[in-house]
């Protein structure tokens, strides 16, 4: 079985570039779980990016299942996007690292639709407690890996408010999609305040 990471960790490179900083978080009975920070290049020159590696080295297990399936089962890892020298947001490599253990340390599945939430500010000041996961293949393609494995796929994280999270629950991530739109909300933002929720 090859070790997936060094392929992902390739594909996030070819995508976003050469990252300028990493740092690595290991929780209790987790495996090790790394963040890259990739510096705003390119045509967006102001957007810094953030990506976790490790969270797919394991496939995401249904909870419900009595045994976990070491091989088969969704591997995914989660990308940032904010608007460089506004806010704090070096910060963010933890708050992101428990996000990408979570599928280890409660048992979730991580796919697109879903609310993630760190408790806490996502940085210091951030009006982000949480996230809502995106469609993956925008920005980094899935990765291909040898059958019978799940390809990895790269899932955005949009930061949400706290009244964007509660009004998403009763809602829909649709529908909370659709208001951004319609708004022109810049949800790279880090210091954006909620969209209109009336």
């Amino acid at each position: 079985m090859a070790d997936v990471l060094p392929l992902v960790e390739a594909r996030l490179r070819s995508a976003l570039g050469e990252p300028d900083a990493r740092a690595a978080v290991t929780f209790l009975g987790t495996d090790r779980i790394e963040v890259l920070r990739f510096p705003a290049a390119g045509q967006e020159g102001d957007i810094v990016r953030y990506a976790t590696l490790g969270m797919a080295a394991q496939p995401m297990a249904d909870p419900t299942a009595p045994l976990a399936d070491p091989v088969k089962g969704p591997r995914a890892e989660l990308v940032l996007s904010v608007r460089a020298g506004l806010a704090d947001t070096g910060k963010v490599l933890r708050p992101l690292a428990v996000l990408a253990a979570s599928p280890q340390v409660e048992g979730v599945i991580v796919a697109p639709g879903a609310s993630l939430d760190v408790g806490e500010a996502l940085w210091p000041g951030a009006p982000f407690t949480s996230v809502l996961v995106a469609e993956p293949g925008g920005l980094v393609e899935d990765l291909e890996l040898d059958a019978p494995l799940d390809p990895v796929r790269f899932l955005p994280l949009l930061p949400m408010t706290p009244n964007e999270a509660a009004w998403k629950r009763v809602h829909g991530a649709q529908a909370l999609q659709e208001r951004w739109l319609t708004h022109g909300t810049d949800l790279r933002d880090p210091s954006r305040r909620s969209v209109p929720l009336e």
